[in-house]
């Protein structure tokens, strides 16, 4: 059948399970009739509105290109392994500490920094650089850290010339700072022979402990910018093995608190147990040994290189 004139097919809008029929004059009727939400029909009753979508890019950084390495020597190539970095911001905190930013662990790092000023610590071990960077607006910025640094290697031996076990020897590490009661400043502690240690160029102490007690020896170093140092120290302690007995050539008794005393009256180690074993600086020495409620005193000589064990009698 054909449409007859001037009459207008109506608008027809999907709403949801049905169909909703839209026309300006019926729409309250239609809605209550077909069920069609009011809120659809408004819609479709709308002129429509010409719109395109607006698609927001992920924000770009404002940060300005901070490409930071670092080299041993004036002329050297770019350390490639090993490296730490700190960044600060400049201005120290109400606490009067400046605020660390970020640390990083690659070789040559990258960063995105705000304008302004910034102290970065470049490390490579025990060899540090820190400085003043300064980041302008749309300046990238290439920093190169020349650590002046080398390496230092020791070796320690025994008094016949064989290594030292080695697990019984730690190194202490002294630069040429002075602290407030005029001792050298101590940059590394409990160091193992063997091991690459990296160093600032300059002079150092080295302090080479044998044992758990005062075997120690000392030795200057001279640590220079892109070369390794290598260096042997000759533990010179004497290995002393400590006995209480009933008479001698007898057993050891057991339960035995003993205490090492100098030729000053310090004492240099204490210890408990039956047969305890102290390495020692050559030297004169008197050994405490007490054992149930009593005191026993003996006097001995540590002879640089030797072995021995001191028996002290019970009477």
């Amino acid at each position: 059948m054909r449409q007859s004139e001037g009459i207008k097919r109506p608008a027809v809008a999907s709403s949801g399970g049905g169909w909703c029929i839209v026309g300006k004059t019926m729409i309250l009727a239609l809605a209550v009739l077909l069920g069609c939400p009011l809120s659809a029909m408004a819609q479709s009753a709308a002129p429509a509105v010409n719109s395109s979508a607006v698609t927001r890019s992920a924000p770009v950084s404002s940060g300005v290109s901070v490409a930071l390495s670092a080299i041993l020597t004036e002329d050297g190539q770019p350390i490639d392994q090993g490296m730490i970095w700190h960044v600060f911001r400049d201005a120290a905190g109400g606490d009067g500490k400046r605020q660390l930013l970020s640390q990083h662990k690659d070789a040559a790092p990258r960063l995105k920094l705000e304008p302004g000023e910034y102290i970065v610590n470049a490390a490579f071990g025990r060899a540090t650089l820190t400085r003043k960077i300064v980041v302008e607006a749309g300046k990238p910025l290439a920093e190169v850290f020349n650590l002046n640094a080398g390496g230092l290697r020791i070796r320690a031996v025994l008094a016949g010339g064989e290594a030292a076990p080695e697990r019984a020897v730690v190194l202490d590490v002294l630069n040429q700072e002075r602290d407030q009661a005029g001792n050298r400043v101590k940059v590394i502690s409990g160091a193992r022979p063997g091991l690459i240690i990296r160093l600032n160029a300059g002079s150092y102490q080295v302090v080479s402990t044998y044992g758990d007690a005062n075997a120690r020896v000392r030795a200057d170093v001279t640590v220079e910018a892109g070369k390794l140092t290598d260096a042997t120290l000759v533990q010179t302690g004497a290995k002393m093995t400590f006995k209480l007995v009933g008479h001698e050539g007898g057993e050891a008794l057991a339960d035995v608190s003993w205490a090492i005393i100098n030729t000053k009256a310090e004492t240099v180690k204490e210890a408990v147990g039956a047969i305890p074993t102290h390495i020692l600086a050559a030297g004169r020495y008197a050994v405490l040994a007490k054992h149930q409620n009593r005191t026993f005193r003996a006097e001995f000589t540590a002879k640089a290189g030797e072995a021995a064990v001191v028996e002290v009698v019970a009477r």
